[in-house]
């Protein structure tokens, strides 16, 4: 069995929808921030979808701003963990 291609985890598109709302993608370099997602997908719940407006329709409002109020935190911490780990290299 294969998993069809339409079956990704909907806090992908809020992590990328926020590197490109605040301009991340300006500041930093493509490899900079896959290592981004990847720690920042890694701190976040699993929310795997086939379409997203299926989940528009049944998600609570207070749950899709939770979800990006976790979005937002998770990639300051990052930030900050790779900025500093930036700065103890050079």
């Amino acid at each position: 069995m294969q998993l069809n291609d339409d079956i990704h985890n909907y806090y992908e598109k809020l992590v990328i929808d926020y590197i490109t709302l605040h301009k991340l993608d300006k500041r930093f370099s493509n490899e900079f921030l896959s290592d981004l997602c990847c720690i920042v997908l890694n701190q976040l719940p699993s929310k795997y979808i086939r379409h997203e407006v299926d989940l528009a329709f049944y998600m609570p409002a207070a749950e899709r701003f939770e979800m990006e109020m976790n979005v937002k935190e998770s990639i300051v911490r990052a930030l900050e963990f790779m900025e500093s780990r930036e700065e103890r290299e050079i």
